[in-house]
């Protein structure tokens, strides 16, 4: 399991996002995707991210003397876990969110600087949504949404699908006054008006 250091690194996240969807990729095509870093700086993220387990060779051939190699992504080394986030400060979370907004704020410049982007026909899409869950309840929605992600995230790519990347962040909102109470103790209660003269 690689650390969250390692993952939460701008250029390496980006490698990351890059082969998921069961892609893989050569470090040319790589490059070619990811035209805004640098090669030296690209190629030494990916030998990192291959050392760590998270990128794995699949296939190599000789290329005008070089050797190019076909990467895949270990989905399973590419997580931070759990444990991983339980032993993290305050300050380790905010550099680690930092990191994945910052590769959001990425993706969706790249996004509008395409020659023509459509947000409508591309169902280019980001809300916020406040969903008031109990603690089971809330595990419940997550496991449906496993449910329903999990088998269109095994998809292979084909002729005429597009990937496309789904983001989640699940935060807890403030805590309202009156959900600390005992539910059946708070019935609205209206105080009349006073007229003043």
């Amino acid at each position: 399991m690689a650390s969250a250091d390692l993952l939460l690194h701008p250029v390496r996240l980006r490698i990351v996002q890059a082969f998921l969807g069961d892609r893989a990729l050569t470090t040319s095509a790589l490059a070619a995707e990811l035209a805004d870093v640098a090669p030296a700086t690209l190629y030494r993220q990916v030998a990192r991210l291959a050392d760590a387990g998270v990128l794995q060779v699949v296939a190599q051939r000789q290329v005008r003397g070089a050797v190019e190699r076909t990467y895949v992504l270990r989905s399973s080394a590419a997580l931070v876990t759990p444990d991983q986030v339980a032993t993290m400060s305050a300050d380790d979370m905010r550099q680690a969110f930092m990191a994945f907004v910052a590769g959001l704020l990425g993706d969706v410049d790249r996004y509008l600087a395409r020659e023509d982007p459509d947000p409508v026909r591309d169902g280019a899409t980001f809300r916020l949504a406040g969903l008031w869950l109990d603690d089971a309840e809330f595990a419940a929605l997550l496991r449906e949404l496993m449910r329903v992600l999990q088998p269109a995230a095994a998809n292979p790519p084909r002729p005429g699908r597009k990937r496309r990347i789904l983001a989640t962040v699940l935060l807890p909102g403030e805590e309202a006054a009156e959900s600390r109470e005992d539910p059946a103790a708070t019935t609205p209660r209206t105080t009349p008006k006073r007229r003043t003269p």
